[in-house]
């Protein structure tokens, strides 16, 4: 009988290719080789206890990569904060940087909630085109949420 995580693994290969995102085809492909190589025991527990803070690390990169290059400077910043759109910006990032921080901890203290918010990612990367970065944002809302419910259910 094949494994059930094995199983799971290729039905959202399936999903992947169907919905055509790379994204999910590749980690998906990447996790595969993993496990059946037999080298998943201590790889999915380095990932699972720190993948979060590697892919964080790894979008912080590449957000700041135009600075790096010289792309982005003191210039292009102090044109930026005259716009009414910067300052839209400026405050969404604060607020889902402020949201995520829950969800980071949600993530790596409640498993069964990242379960739904997995497939819940799965489903609009498939069916919308959504683009794979709901976990993390998707458990700061949860997170908030579960908050907000807990207020309310206690008044």
């Amino acid at each position: 009988m094949m494994d059930q995580a094995l199983l799971f693994l290729l039905l959202l290969l399936g999903i992947g290719i169907a919905a055509k995102n790379n994204s999910l085809i590749f980690a998906v492909a990447l996790l595969l080789v993993i496990k059946v190589a037999g080298t998943d025991q201590k790889i999915f527990e380095a990932i699972q206890s720190k993948g979060v803070n590697w892919g964080v690390t790894i979008i912080t990169i590449a957000v700041l990569a135009p600075i790096a290059s010289g792309a982005i400077g003191f210039k292009e910043l102090t044109d930026a904060v005259k716009s009414p759109y910067a300052w839209i910006a400026l405050g969404s990032g604060i607020l889902v940087a402020l949201i995520a921080k829950g969800g980071v901890s949600l993530l790596q203290n409640d498993p069964h909630i990242t379960v739904a918010l997995v497939l819940g990612t799965v489903l609009a990367v498939a069916l919308f085109k959504g683009i794979a970065v709901g976990p993390l944002i998707g458990a700061g809302i949860a997170y908030s949420a579960m908050r907000v419910y807990e207020w309310i259910s206690q008044i």
